[in-house]
């Protein structure tokens, strides 16, 4: 699925647009700085891009893990109300934290496991929409969006932290990794495009229908998505999952201050829920080492005594 299209224009093109774009915005100033210059920047290309093929498949992995989540989240939302479809797709977020535990041996403390879940209830309440009457008679086959939606939210979950993985397991530039990262996604994201497009396409070209703006909104999905890179790269997945949820809330300010959208009482709390969880989450361990210690020297001087 794409973002947005202009008359006419295939659904699935953009998306493979939007893949050819992140991948060649990775030649540009940020590169540099990540590498320390340019000609560094260039041979680090050829060696890991050009010449390691196996570098590749290790990054198209998630590639196509990302290609079937989003296939899987289609096909739930087809068999699923939506409603029900909300709030068991945010179990992708305590999905994510359970994966960095179990993949990169990370540890979460009580509090940060209950911002969580705190946060996956605070996202339900910001989306909630009440459900409209509708005279359509859709057929559904609920047992198949919930098994679609289980493994759409593992596949987020596996292939976020899976990458997280990759992106510090080496000193490879953020931005190579990047760019092997979107290379397998073009790969991806073209059959997905000639399968569900392709007489369009050939009928009427593959950037038929494009307007500026449908560029434009293909340039800030390609930024989006290489700096959400850099928030795994220095923070982790759990994070993104959080500045992902404080960016939902900020596009819902914009919208009432810019289109009239009227703000509802479960949009206000669920936004309290989100800023309550990232504040928790972000609050330092208590170190009880010291405390513990201390107690048993007490025990030691009672017992003395």
């Amino acid at each position: 699925m794409t973002p947005g299209g202009g008359p006419g224009c295939p659904d699935a093109s953009g998306g493979g647009a939007g893949q050819f774009r992140a991948a060649l915005s990775g030649n540009h100033g940020s590169p540099k700085r990540e590498t320390g210059n340019l000609g560094r920047f260039k041979a680090s290309l050829r060696e890991n891009v050009l010449g390691s093929p196996k570098e590749l498949m290790k990054l198209s992995v998630p590639s196509l893990v990302y290609a079937v989540q989003n296939n899987m989240a289609f096909l739930a939302l087809s068999n699923l109300d939506a409603a029900v479809y909300q709030v068991t797709y945010q179990l992708k977020i305590p999905c994510t934290a359970l994966c960095t535990v179990l993949m990169l041996n990370r540890t979460l403390s009580k509090l940060q496991w209950i911002s969580v879940f705190m946060l996956c209830g605070g996202v339900i309440l910001v989306q909630w929409k009440p459900a409209q009457a509708t005279k359509v008679v859709v057929e559904q086959n609920p047992l198949l969006g919930f098994g679609a939606i289980a493994v759409a939210v593992l596949c987020s979950g596996f292939a976020g932290v899976y990458f997280e993985k990759v992106l510090k397991s080496s000193d490879t530039s953020l931005w190579v990794r990047n760019i092997q990262m979107y290379l397998s996604g073009i790969v991806v994201t073209l059959v997905g495009v000639y399968l569900s497009d392709g007489a369009e396409i050939k009928e009427k070209g593959f950037f038929f229908g494009y307007t500026y703006y449908v560029w434009f909104v293909i340039f800030l999905a390609s930024v989006g998505g290489l700096y959400t890179s850099v928030v795994v790269k220095y923070t982790d997945n759990i994070m993104k999952g959080f500045s992902a949820a404080a960016a939902i809330v900020l596009s819902t300010i914009a919208s009432v201050m810019l289109f009239g959208l009227q703000i509802t009482l479960t949009f206000a709390l669920g936004t309290l829920l989100v800023c309550v969880s990232i504040y928790l989450y972000g609050l330092p361990r208590q170190d009880t080492t010291s405390i513990q210690q201390g107690e048993t020297d007490s025990k030691q001087r009672v017992i003395g005594v």
